[in-house]
């Protein structure tokens, strides 16, 4: 598993991705849909709406990350979002967490993000410990919150 390299992601990497990206999808709960996993990172490469890097070595694609454009209003200006992460369960502990996160920060720095921002679930230690050795600082100032549009509050 030695050997890792990372590059952008490109069309041809549709269906490399969009399977890591559907087993992504399931750790967070989502049931299996190669079919809307593929089609969304289609979406976003062919718009150019995110930023997908790969990690890869000799013998295939081994993981990927996706960064999206975002702003910063107390920074003024450009920030990135890794929203999503995933390493194929036999490549995990051989450096490409690590391979994939200092190619996110190139791009960040080389293209003017004042900040960098991702969230894990919780429970996600292994992932956490990599964010924490490459120098990802846990925040502990603010809570997070999400709704789901047009949904009632719950009583």
């Amino acid at each position: 598993m030695n050997n890792i390299q990372t590059r952008y992601g490109q069309l041809e990497d549709i269906d490399a991705v969009g399977t890591m990206f559907d087993a992504y999808r399931q750790f967070y709960g989502m049931k299996p849909d190669l079919q809307c996993a593929t089609g969304y990172i289609r979406a976003r490469l062919t718009n150019r709406e995110s930023v997908i890097l790969v990690a890869h070595n000799d013998l295939a694609t081994i993981g990927f990350c996706q960064l999206y454009p975002s702003f910063c209003s107390v920074f003024a200006g450009p920030i990135l979002v890794l929203y999503d992460m995933f390493v194929q369960p036999e490549a995990r502990k051989c450096g490409a967490g690590g391979a994939l996160l200092a190619a996110a920060e190139r791009h960040a720095a080389e293209n003017g993000a004042l900040r960098m921002d991702l969230r894990t679930a919780k429970t996600n230690r292994a992932a956490q410990s990599v964010y924490e050795a490459a120098g990802w600082i846990r925040g502990d100032m603010f809570y997070d919150y999400s709704k789901i549009p047009g949904t009632a509050p719950e009583v």
